[in-house]
């Protein structure tokens, strides 16, 4: 007798698991690289700070010898940053590639140079008639005194011409695009930096000469007040220096006939008008050499 055998299928306890076929690679989509710099220079970051300084120095609007020497100082700072900003490989190659603007930046500073250069001639011819009038004063000499203020106004003529000069620079940076796609942003972040420089550098200058001018002017003269067209709303340039206007000349008119005390107090508030014009003299010189050497800087640019 044949035994018949069925056939079994034998499972396992757990099912196999059937390798599931490789999954599709993930689709890269590519997109083209920007070329930024992973950060600023940190030159970058503290001319700013120094240039939002000299904004904040400007909206005080004190008037006075102190105010007036901080913004020189600070518009010093300023110019020395921008000089070493310019020494930098990059910064000169950037300049390079913008001829134009390269050239109205040289065009800029060299009026700014000259202007300064003008401005501290006349302090130094005013110090001079200065100390000849405190002498005059002392003698009651009116035909001296007469001959100082003809002088002082005719300086303050001179000065009030400076502002004029330089109230519209050609380096400017709203005319600079950005193309971040070309690799271009260093170029602009420089051409914005050195636009805010220049725009500092104007405003801390109107406020110097327009302040010496419109100290040392005659009352019967028509202002004359230069300035940006940012600050074109505010009248508070025609206050002039408050230590500058101490010494009025109607105050100096008919010395011969003013008594020793009043002659006492004249020559206290000319003694404090000297000491004003040795600060701001000294404040506008170091801006002056300042100016030099960012030109300097820039003029290194070119040869290299």
């Amino acid at each position: 007798m044949v035994g018949v055998f069925r056939r079994s299928l034998s499972f396992p306890n757990k099912p196999t698991v059937r390798s599931s076929p490789p999954s599709k690679p993930r689709v890269s989509h590519h997109t083209r690289s920007i070329s930024l710099p992973c950060r600023s220079h940190p030159l970058i970051s503290h001319i700013n700070h120094e240039i939002s300084q000299i904004k904040s120095w400007s909206s005080l609007d004190r008037h006075t010898t102190a105010w007036i020497t901080d913004g020189l100082s600070l518009l010093k700072d300023v110019q020395e940053t921008l000089a070493d900003i310019l020494h930098l490989p990059q910064s000169q190659d950037s300049l390079r590639n913008r001829p134009v603007f390269f050239e109205n930046l040289l065009e800029d500073l060299l009026r700014f140079v000259d202007s300064y250069g003008i401005f501290r001639t006349s302090i130094l011819c005013l110090r001079e008639h200065q100390s000849a009038a405190q002498v005059a004063l002392r003698r009651k000499d009116d035909v001296k005194i007469s001959s100082y203020l003809k002088s002082r106004r005719s300086l303050a003529r001179d000065i009030a011409k400076l502002t004029s000069s330089i109230r519209e620079p050609k380096t400017k940076y709203n005319h600079c695009h950005v193309d971040i796609l070309n690799g271009s942003y260093g170029e602009a972040e420089l051409a914005s930096v050195i636009g805010d420089v220049i725009e500092v550098t104007v405003l801390v200058s109107v406020a110097l000469f327009n302040g010496v001018y419109l100290s040392l002017r005659s009352s019967k003269t028509t202002p004359f007040i230069g300035f940006l067209k940012r600050s074109e709303k505010r009248d508070k340039n025609g206050e002039g220096i408050e230590e500058l206007k101490q010494v009025e000349e109607k105050s100096l008119v008919g010395l011969s006939k003013k008594k020793n005390e009043e002659v006492k107090i004249l020559a206290k508030k000319m003694m404090e008008f000297e000491n004003s014009i040795v600060e701001i003299e000294c404040g506008s010189e170091k801006v002056f050499r300042g100016l030099i050497t960012t030109r300097v800087s820039l003029l290194n640019a070119l040869t290299h």
